[in-house]
């Protein structure tokens, strides 16, 4: 008979040549996972016969001014290399999707873009992997687009009208520039970008952001867009420089025409707002 204490010593030294095992045999199942992992990797993303038809089917029924989006985002720069000359800058560079009444999206692991998640497709087609949505609905009708007005408002302070990166997307927009304030934790003098009787519709819709990712990158400080129709604030907005292109919407007297006043100013240095904005039926 083996005595008791040799069974014991027998599972202890047992247990320690497992636990002295452990360590490799996690190092071998993660090596094996990463295997996998990297062989699956690109197995569900098209190849370029499956794009090039998918862009010929949008080729045949696309109608100038279509708007051709892509899902997931970061797989846009393939998308503009198949279909970027039907992609102009002001499309590229849109406030929204909501004056566009046909949509193309071509998206891949059943992604959705963002302008069409609470729209009905169309037409799905499939092309491998890539899958080709088409939508079609009453396009939002335009009274004034204020970016396209910029020349005639009454600024004070530095504003332009540019193309400008936001929450790193291209977008068409009023660059506002306001000046630093002078005590920390305070709000600077606002820039102010006046329209003196502009036609409205039913609604005022607008975007914000911070623009520049590399003084985002160095200068944290929030800044403010502040919306005045004939003397009466009627939307704010404080942006940071994580929170990208923000939206904004007021009711307005339907058919009418006012004084719309848009106001920019910084909790620190270096910030550029900015905003674009429609009055829309």
């Amino acid at each position: 008979m083996v005595p008791f204490t040799a069974l014991s010593t027998d599972r202890a030294q047992s247990w320690r040549l497992w636990a002295g095992l452990l360590p490799a045999l996690s190092v071998i199942a993660v090596a094996i996972w990463e295997i996998v992992t990297i062989a699956r990797a690109g197995s569900d993303v098209p190849g370029s016969a499956e794009w090039e038809r998918a862009s010929e089917s949008v080729r045949a029924e696309h109608r100038a001014g279509d708007l051709i989006l892509f899902a997931p985002r970061w797989i846009d720069p393939v998308g503009r290399l198949h279909l970027g000359d039907l992609i102009p800058v002001e499309m590229a560079a849109r406030m929204d999707a909501a004056r566009y009444g046909r949509i193309w999206e071509l998206s891949i692991r059943g992604a959705r873009a963002a302008e069409t998640r609470d729209l009905e497709p169309a037409l799905t087609r499939h092309f491998g992997d890539l899958t080709l949505r088409f939508f079609e609905r009453d396009p939002a009708v335009v009274v004034t687009d204020f970016v396209a007005e910029f020349t005639r408002a009454r600024k004070r302070g530095p504003a332009s009208a540019a193309l400008e990166e936001v929450g790193f997307e291209p977008h068409r927009c009023i660059c506002a520039r306001p000046r630093a304030p002078s005590e920390e934790g305070q709000e600077g003098p606002p820039v102010t970008v006046t329209f003196p009787g502009v036609s409205l519709g039913s609604t005022l819709v607008g975007y914000v952001g911070l623009g520049d990712v590399f003084t985002r990158r160095d200068d944290r400080e929030p800044a403010r867009l502040e919306v005045w129709i004939d003397g009466a604030e009627v939307a704010s907005r404080t942006v940071g420089v994580d929170d990208g292109w923000v939206r904004f919407e007021v009711e307005t007297p339907p058919n009418g025409s006012a004084e719309v006043e848009f106001r920019a100013a910084a909790f620190g240095p270096r910030r550029i707002v900015c905003f674009a904005a429609e009055a829309r039926q």
